[in-house]
């Protein structure tokens, strides 16, 4: 089991404050969303089995603190000039959901997760900040929102390059899934809505196989025994899809981002996106190729083995969705 049952307490009071969130018709409201969200998820990052959820449950709480406190202030600078509290808002919003270039929070707090926290941080806690920075879509905040797509972008792609923890990896990862985003923010609520939804689906199942491997560093994802090469295979066309490979799922939410910002006519910062989702691709692969080229039978401490022969076809059908029903896709655009 995932969670005990003081944790799905606290799961519904987390999924409550961001349905408050989203749903409110006030920023006072929204913020009261965000404060319960915050304060539900601290007591889901504590573990026992875990040294680090401490330092980073005090991360994550003086992070986000200070950005309800930036909330705080715009709301009463509202009064006064509406462009520079939308400025502050928006700067606030980005510093939650984790974009550059208030990212530096983010990979610190990944670490010292377990998957199942690590999921969560990675979707559900990106739903409400990326709500209601669908709200100041403004010509006053459309700068601050290019700078955090192109920032995004490039910070996601190099700071993943050099890493060998797995949870860090998916951290820089999330951080240049929020360029895109961020950019179907720009385009439409819809392009947003499809994005997020394939994103959570695909980095979700992707965590949900480091968990069942137990896997924390790219080693440990070599070191599976001889008779996980099926593991081995869906794991590495997982990671494909998340990078956006055609004719993987993940490429589909791209495809209409990119039609969309060719429409537009944002052709740079578009250029800026497809390039780091090159350079995303090769740590991706990285993981991947080394861990099918290389076999340990030595090392056997995978111990969730049994447990896979369950997830196998819905894994198999999340990531190859867009192969198996293009049609559907297609007749959406």
């Amino acid at each position: 089991m995932l969670f005990s049952s003081p944790q799905l307490l606290f799961l519904s009071t987390l999924f409550l404050g961001t349905t408050l969130s989203v749903s409110s018709s006030s920023w006072f409201g929204a913020w009261i969303g965000l404060e319960l969200n915050l304060m539900s998820f601290i007591p889901l990052m504590s573990s026992k089995n875990n040294q680090y959820s401490s330092e980073a449950a005090l991360k994550y709480f003086l992070i986000q603190a200070l950005g309800s406190s930036i909330i705080i202030l715009s709301a009463s600078m509202m009064l006064f000039s509406t462009h520079s509290s939308s400025v502050l808002l928006t700067i606030a919003l980005l510093l939650k959901a984790g974009a550059a270039p208030f990212h530096f929070w983010f990979p610190s707090v990944m670490e010292g997760l377990q998957w199942p926290q690590a999921i969560i941080l990675m979707t559900i806690q990106k739903i409400a900040p990326m709500s209601l920075l669908s709200y100041l879509t403004f010509e006053s905040v459309t700068p601050i929102f290019l700078s955090a797509i192109i920032l995004s972008a490039i910070v996601g792609a190099i700071g993943g390059i050099n890493q060998t923890m797995l949870r860090k990896i998916m951290a820089y990862s999330s951080i240049n899934h929020m360029a895109w985003m961020l950019s179907a923010i720009l385009i439409s609520e819809p392009s947003w809505l499809i994005y997020f939804l394939m994103y959570s689906i695909i980095s979700s199942s992707i965590a949900l196989l480091f968990n069942l491997q137990e896997a924390f560093h790219i080693s440990q994802v070599m070191n599976l025994t001889g008779h996980s090469s099926q593991l081995k295979l869906i794991t590495f066309l997982s990671l494909l899809s998340l990078g956006g490979l055609p004719p993987f799922t993940g490429f589909i939410p791209k495809w209409f981002i990119i039609q969309e910002m060719t429409s537009a006519g944002l052709f740079m910062p578009l250029f800026i996106l497809l390039s780091s989702a090159l350079l995303t691709l090769y740590y991706y692969m990285r993981i991947s190729m080394s861990a099918l080229m290389i076999s340990s039978p030595k090392t056997k401490w995978m111990k969730k083995s049994s447990s896979f022969s369950y997830l196998t076809p819905s894994m198999i059908y999340l990531n190859l969705i867009g192969l198996l029903a293009p049609s559907f896709f297609i007749s959406m655009t």
